[in-house]
């Protein structure tokens, strides 16, 4: 739908800014035998990797997996094993494919930019192809390549040799990310099309459940936020002895020494029985305990 393509658009972009910026401020090779592979390496792969890790963290659709658990309704059947398999295997590739929307930027991006495979595999190239031959030992040739990434290490005679290697790395690691751009492209499109092929849905009909889903998830919220406040409120309420907000308050309930350790410190969700939770200290408080003690008139002097 459009909001995903708006919403993998704004990711993209802002991942290319990243990178240009991460570029800037810290990449810096060492040019250096066996630390430009690693520098170059970790440059190209550590962001993007944790940019999939985010990816998948700030995707709902991953917990809604991660935490999903068949119903003690629901009959097991053969059948229903394999559905529920194909539906989470579904979940888990669209999941996948918003998540690598920024690291396949990124990789592409840094491709595109040259710098980094510059720098991770410049002391690879051999050098003899580009009549710059001197007569060192390998050793010595490797630390010399090694040096091509900063300009200003290279011997003058080295000048037009380390100007070639520099191209022919340039150029190969923009193919490589013009290919990757063109893999990623024709994959999502073939993908579509299999999943509109095979979708049991027309067009009309699969853009109405889009909608539904879309719709009934907005006033799921809604009616969430809203139906978790008034619960709320009433155990506020017995605590505090008025609702917040309230015009006319006639009188405020003092809560006890006992009643304030009640309800401080830690928090966690208590299963109270098969079938309900305690969501926190003061809604374990207000389902247990009466709301007896201290009142105090607001309308009269102090």
């Amino acid at each position: 739908g459009k909001e995903v393509v708006i919403a993998n658009a704004i990711i993209a972009i802002l991942t290319i800014g990243g990178q240009q910026l991460f570029s800037f401020f810290t990449f810096s090779c060492p040019c250096h035998i066996g630390q430009n592979l690693v520098y170059g390496l970790a440059f190209l792969g550590v962001p993007a990797l944790i940019l999939l890790i985010v990816g998948y963290a700030l995707n709902n659709q991953t917990w809604r997996l991660v935490t999903g658990k068949r119903s003690h309704f629901e009959k097991v059947t053969t059948s229903n094993q394999l559905l529920k398999c194909k539906l989470s295997c579904f979940v888990l590739c669209s999941i996948t494919g918003r998540a690598l929307v920024a690291p396949v930027t990124w990789l592409a991006v840094t491709l595109i930019n040259g710098s980094y495979y510059v720098c991770a595999v410049s002391e690879y190239i051999p050098m003899y192809y580009y009549g710059a031959n001197p007569n060192v030992t390998a050793s010595e040739r490797r630390r010399i390549l090694a040096t091509f990434p900063c300009s200003q290490l290279v011997p003058p005679e080295m000048t037009r040799a380390r100007d070639e290697v520099i191209l022919l790395l340039r150029y190969q690691s923009q193919v490589a990310g013009w290919l990757l751009i063109a893999v990623v492209v024709i994959t999502v499109f073939l993908s579509y099309c299999l999943a509109s092929c095979f979708s049991p849905l027309s067009f009309l009909h699969f853009r109405y459940w889009s909608s539904y889903v879309h719709n009934e998830q907005e006033l799921f919220d809604e009616a969430t936020e809203q139906h978790s406040r008034l619960y709320a409120m009433q155990h506020v309420r017995k605590f505090f002895g008025f609702v917040p907000g309230s015009e006319n308050v006639k009188e405020i309930r003092i809560p006890s020494l006992r009643e304030w350790q009640a309800i401080s410190g830690l928090a966690f969700l208590k299963q109270v029985d098969e079938e309900h939770y305690d969501y926190s200290l003061l809604h374990d408080w207000a389902l247990k305990e009466r709301a007896n003690g201290k009142y105090l008139r607001t309308d009269e002097d102090p």
